[in-house]
């Protein structure tokens, strides 16, 4: 089973510069004009999911709350370590988490779009 996360934004070159530049994913393709859509795929070619992110006419409506999270589990402690450098390079900010847990063991940011995300350090080491 292949898995694909898919979401509407407004900010298309945004999402692809903060996943492709920021958190090290690749650009696997793109189609333009795709009845009125615009859109890439964002992943890592060995993997069985990726992200797609399309943009149209329509304005984007993000609803979604602090508990919705994208958790990243980073194989190694150098990975991870050099991931958080690449978020304070960039001069992102850092948020907590209202789950405690998340506190404890990752760093929470958020995409351009405002969904968060968890650079988890559980699997690093």
């Amino acid at each position: 089973m292949v898995l694909r996360v898919a979401r509407h934004t407004d900010n298309l070159d945004e999402i692809e510069k903060f996943y492709v530049q920021i958190l090290g994913f690749e650009r696997l393709g793109s189609f333009e004009n795709h009845d009125n859509y615009d859109g890439i795929f964002i992943g890592k070619p060995d993997l069985d999911w990726h992200f797609e992110f399309t943009k149209s006419k329509t304005k984007a409506n993000h609803i979604f709350d602090e508990d919705d999270v994208i958790v990243l589990y980073p194989k190694e402690i150098l990975e991870y370590n050099h991931l958080i450098d690449n978020i304070l390079r960039n001069n992102i900010s850092t948020i907590s988490s209202v789950n405690p847990y998340w506190n404890e063991n990752g760093t929470m940011i958020q995409d351009p779009d405002g969904y968060r995300i968890v650079i988890s350090s559980l699997k690093a080491k």
